[in-house]
């Protein structure tokens, strides 16, 4: 008995300090700051507020700031391209989750089941590179990208992000390609399909729910990258949205109801697409976790 209290009270344990900071933000994006920021908290003295998510997305000016005297912080104009960097990193983020399904998928078919030259090398090779920093990639891919002319597009990061997350894919992929059973294979084969069929018709449909934890997997790398979304983009139109909140935290005197608006918005798309293929990745975590 006491083993299984002592389980579920580690348990709440973990799931409070998981959904703690969502909780926090989410908490501090509705209270106003004169309640925020009172000594001794006072932070149910007032009703909660949503002019901070009204600024935000429509521009009003929240009405405590039309108080004198009040205790604030100051209200940024970076907050107003919240929305669109959100846009922004939603549509790069999809775009490099498809990339790596699709690339990811027929490279890492090719090294579970195909006979090459080079096989072992070219695997290692592929999955070597992604340990290099990614400090350490900056400047070569700023120069090829510039000696392209992508500067300040969201091609150039949906490339530069796909070449960071298809190793992930591929070694993830491959190893639950390897779980499928060959004999599958070979029955589609001695009845005369080819290779393209048995993988687009066998092997694809076996490892539906694998693929989707590794898709949501790059989508989440991609969603949370900063480095090569504050180098490659110039302006705002192709600033993705780590950079936009970046630049909103490092205002000392931003209002803080305001920061928790926004960080708690750029939560959104990840929390949403998770809930949808939540039983996905967890078929695909228990199909990765089964030994042969």
């Amino acid at each position: 008995m006491a083993k299984k209290i002592l389980i579920h009270f580690l348990a709440l344990v973990v799931f409070l300090f998981c959904i703690g900071p969502l909780l926090l933000t989410l908490f501090g994006g509705i209270i106003p700051d004169k309640a925020l920021l009172s000594y001794p908290p006072e932070w149910f003295s007032m009703k909660p507020t949503l002019d901070y998510y009204n600024y935000i997305f429509r521009g009003t000016i929240p009405q405590s700031y039309e108080v004198r005297g009040a205790m604030r912080g100051m209200i940024s104009e970076e907050a107003r391209l919240i929305p669109h960097g959100m846009m922004n990193s939603a549509i790069i983020a999809l775009s490099v989750m498809g990339i790596n399904i699709l690339f990811g998928s027929m490279a890492a078919y090719a090294f579970a089941r195909i006979r090459f030259r080079a096989k072992a090398a070219t695997f290692m090779g592929i999955i070597m590179c992604r340990l290099l920093p990614a400090a350490a990639l900056a400047v070569p891919f700023y120069l090829i990208i510039q000696a392209l002319g992508l500067l300040d597009t969201k091609i150039a990061i949906i490339m530069v992000h796909s070449l960071l997350t298809l190793p992930f894919t591929v070694l993830i992929l491959s190893v639950f390609f390897r779980r499928i059973p060959i004999d599958i294979e070979e029955a589609a084969f001695v009845d005369g399909a080819s290779r393209i069929q048995v993988f687009r018709k066998i092997t694809l449909p076996l490892s539906a729910a694998s693929m989707v934890a590794t898709g949501l997997f790059a989508f989440m790398l991609s969603y949370s990258e900063f480095l090569y979304g504050l180098i490659l983009s110039g302006t705002e139109r192709t600033r993705s949205l780590p950079v936009i909140m970046a630049s909103l935290s490092i205002e000392t005197d931003v209002a803080w109801g305001m920061l928790m608006s926004g960080v708690f918005i750029t939560l959104i798309p990840s929390l949403i697409l998770a809930i949808v293929v939540w039983k996905f990745v967890v078929e695909g975590i228990i199909l990765g976790a089964v030994k042969d």
